[in-house]
């Protein structure tokens, strides 16, 4: 194995003994962090008591899965094999449990265990009552949590309670970008290009800055194309597939329609057309409207295939259902942040082409703020003062396609 010199200080510290009771690695993206995690939570549990219980969580079983299960089989080998099924593992012989943390009802998953070591990746990510309820069960003598985390607001509690706080037994290595040693710099260059404004502050340079200004800081009129400039670009590389985004509206906000297309590779993210309503007549009139919106953006663009609709309304998505020939699907609502942060590397990376015919959306864009009324969370402002109805509608449309836009 190759270390980073950042790598090899925190090696230095398992090495050494002075790991602390809870051992955080934070920083930016792509830095190693969680790679050296890995190596030194394998490496601390082959040295740990056999007969102990240990637990392994994340937001979810999938991502666990994919940030740390698969990556640690490459390490250890058949030394560590899992199952989430069973949401068992074992590691150098070690009984490991697997947990997902992201909200609250998954603090009873844990209660009443006794265990030696806990390993929490994305720890910002997680509910607080259940990382509270993990410390309570880290009870033998010798335990150790071993967490990763990006930076988040400086008031986010596992800053404000943990990182800040002198009187923890607390040990945390920050990194940043640079100090991933082993990427190559045409590479970096790029992720850099793709950041900006607070995630830029937080996911490149590793820094627990709070939110303030516009939202989409880096959208202009550079990403408004019009509808012959969209053709051309889709002349050299062809539209393979597109979703129509739905919010409904209520209580003084307006229903939205967004059709977001992709091109060969997911290379370019085109935002083709959009509907927008703020006098929601009827359900009658919004059912028919999509139906029409639906027919003739088909037509226009064969590509259409789906629709992710707002879950709050399911009477509203079984009548979409009938009234059309595409799938109509729940959108997934990610949290509101990850589709901003990937909406805002799209534009900073160039690769967002929003048309000239959606008004409402290029508003929307050039508008949205963050609510400085609450100083410990990133809250985009959603007061009735700006469009968050169409936003919404677009975000619906592109949240699925993280892995394939983004290469995870």
């Amino acid at each position: 194995m190759r270390f980073s010199p950042k790598q090899k200080q925190a090696l230095k510290l398992l090495k050494n003994g002075e790991l602390k009771r809870l051992n955080i690695f934070e920083g930016s993206v792509r830095s190693g962090k969680t790679y050296i995690s890995m190596v030194i939570w394998g490496l601390w549990v082959a040295r740990s008591p056999k007969e102990s219980a240990y637990l392994m969580a994340g937001k979810t079983m999938n991502t666990l899965k994919r940030n740390v299960l698969e990556p640690m089989t490459e390490i250890f080998g058949n030394r560590f094999t899992y199952n989430t099924t069973k949401k068992e593992a074992r590691l150098f012989g070690r009984r490991i449990y697997l947990e997902g943390a992201a909200n609250a009802s998954a603090e009873g998953k844990i209660r009443g265990m006794t265990l030696h070591g806990a390993y929490c990746d994305e720890l910002t990510l997680f509910d607080e009552s259940f990382f509270v309820m993990l410390l309570s069960r880290l009870s033998e003598r010798g335990a150790k949590l071993i967490a990763t985390t990006n930076p988040d607001n400086p008031s986010h509690w596992v800053k404000r309670d943990y990182l800040d706080n002198p009187k923890i037994d607390l040990m945390s290595i920050s990194f940043t970008l640079d100090d991933n040693i082993f990427l190559p710099e045409e590479y970096v260059r790029t992720l850099k290009s793709e950041f900006c404004g607070v995630f830029y502050d937080r996911f490149i340079l590793g820094k627990w800055v709070a939110a303030e200004g516009r939202v989409y800081e880096g959208f202009s009129k550079k990403n408004v194309v019009s509808s012959k400039e969209i053709s051309e670009k889709l002349s050299e590389n062809k539209l393979i597939h597109s979703a129509v985004g739905v919010d409904y509206g209520g209580n003084g906000s307006a229903s939205a329609f967004v059709h977001v297309g992709f091109d060969a590779g997911y290379k370019n993210v085109y935002v083709l057309s959009e509907y927008y309503d703020k006098k929601n007549r009827s359900a009658e009139n919004l059912i028919s409207a999509f139906s029409e919106y639906i027919s003739r953006e088909k037509e226009r663009f064969p590509a259409l295939s789906e629709a992710y609709c707002d879950s709050a309304e399911q009477l509203l998505v079984k009548s979409f259902r009938q009234s059309v020939r595409i799938e109509v699907k729940n959108a997934r609502k990610k949290p509101i942040n990850t589709r901003i942060n990937m909406l805002n590397r799209l534009i900073s990376s160039g690769r967002l082409w929003v048309s000239e015919d959606c008004p409402h959306l290029i508003e929307a864009l050039e508008t949205a703020v963050w609510d400085e009324r609450d100083i410990h969370k990133d809250v985009r402002l959603d007061d009735g003062s700006t469009n968050i109805d169409s936003l919404d509608a677009m975000e619906y449309a592109f949240e699925t396609y993280e892995r394939q836009l983004f290469g995870f």
